[in-house]
């Protein structure tokens, strides 16, 4: 064997004269036992796209999930301070369906059937009629909550009865709701914005314009908004009354009506006597307007006493001296209705003006003394007991017979 010059270069060194290496065979070495890589097979592919579009799906599930996420969020709490406090009416009729769809158009939720929605989610809501105090742009549940609370634990119910006057309302008013007083609420006669669409022009009187009923009084209204919805709520009546067309039946003005009506309300004891009280007042009226030589006073004491009270004429006074002072009131010294109701009318008053009972027939007893029994009229009334009820005659003497009577009885 060849000596190996180490000074050559490996390159140089002819392969024959190297060394034999003795190395030992492993079995893998051979040829037919070296094994080749598998390729993937193609049907691994769909599973990879079906994995890529369940994680779209789910991408667009989640995007869309919190896309309606945001905006049921923003119906229930919408962005922005809440509104004023404003007053809420839930009536009688009310449902949930009607009860939503009246909170939406009063600005007060922006979804119904969110709204609605969210009341089932909280447990629902038992719909109490009444006034409620609600902002809107508040917070669902605090519309829901307001909603729960019982009208009688947010208001102050005031209730004027018929036959009040404007200053007794307002005294009332003042006495039950504490931050609300009764010059405050007189005031209001001087605003000349908050008026009856029925009032004479250049009147500013509100006597006899607001209507005896119970109120829920909150504590977001003032004064003259209470008033405001006292005078519309006497409009409504009267419109339902019909007030208009028959008052121009009967020769006389919406305003004519009810001061008529004020006079009833104040003298009528009992529910039988209106129409017939009514007859009187409108037979002397229509009298002194055919005979203005020699009218005839209505005479009505109530319009007497609510003079003195306005004069502010000792109410010790007794009635023989004081239907003798003047005042735009004495219906014994001036003819013709007093200048403004003397009192609230209500309802029944004001259909009683409305509709007077027709006079008696020729046959009544209070007629057949008359020369012509078919001209008699109702003219005259007294009290005739103690229950309130009024006697009624056709002629002075008749008035006279029935006025001894009461006083004999303890009447007058």
């Amino acid at each position: 064997m060849k000596q190996l010059d180490p000074l050559l270069p490996e390159a140089q060194v002819d392969p024959d004269d190297r060394p034999a290496l003795d190395w030992p065979a492993d079995p893998w070495d051979e040829t037919d036992q070296t094994g080749s890589v598998e390729r993937l097979r193609r049907q691994t592919r769909p599973i990879k796209w079906i994995v890529y579009l369940s994680m779209v799906v789910g991408i667009a599930v989640v995007l869309i999930a919190g896309a309606v996420g945001w905006w049921y969020v923003g119906k229930i709490n919408p962005e922005g301070a809440p509104g004023d406090v404003q007053s809420f009416t839930v009536d009688e009729t009310d449902n949930l369906e009607s009860l939503s769809l009246r909170l939406v158009d009063e600005g007060l939720v922006s979804d119904a059937g969110v709204f609605r929605w969210y009341v089932e989610r909280e447990g629902g809501l038992e719909i109490t009629p009444g006034y409620y105090e609600l902002r809107p742009n508040d917070h669902m549940g605090n519309v829901l909550g307001r909603l729960r609370t019982p009208p009688s634990q947010t208001y102050s119910k005031v209730t004027f009865p018929e036959g009040f006057t404007f200053e007794k309302m307002a005294f009332r008013l003042d006495a039950t709701v504490d931050r609300m007083s009764a010059e405050d609420f007189m005031a209001v006669s001087g605003d000349s914005t908050i008026r009856s669409q029925w009032q004479p022009i250049g009147s500013s009187s509100l006597e006899g314009m607001l209507f005896p009923d119970t109120y829920q009084v909150s504590n977001a209204e003032s004064e003259g908004q209470v008033i405001e919805r006292m005078i519309a709520l006497m409009e409504r009546v009267g419109d339902q009354e019909d007030i208009v067309n028959k008052s121009a039946a009967l020769g006389r003005t919406p305003y004519e009506t009810l001061v008529i009506a004020s006079l009833i309300e104040r003298e009528a004891k009992v529910p039988e006597d209106r129409d017939k009280i009514s007859r009187v007042i409108h037979n002397r009226l229509l009298l002194s307007a055919f005979n203005p030589e020699n009218p005839i006073p209505l005479q009505v004491d109530a319009s007497v006493y609510y003079g003195r009270d306005q004069a502010g004429i000792d109410p010790e006074l007794p009635f023989s001296e004081l239907r003798q002072i003047d005042t735009p009131y004495n219906t014994y010294l001036r003819t013709g209705l007093p200048p403004t109701p003397i009192a609230s009318p209500g309802r029944a008053a004001i259909r009683a003006a409305l509709n007077p009972a027709p006079n008696p027939a020729p046959g009544d007893p209070i007629c057949k003394v008359l020369e012509k029994p078919s001209e008699c009229f109702y003219l005259f009334y007294v009290l005739a007991d103690e229950d309130g009820s009024h006697v009624f005659a056709a002629t002075p003497e008749q008035h006279v017979a029935n006025v001894e009577l009461a006083r004999a009885a303890g009447l007058l």
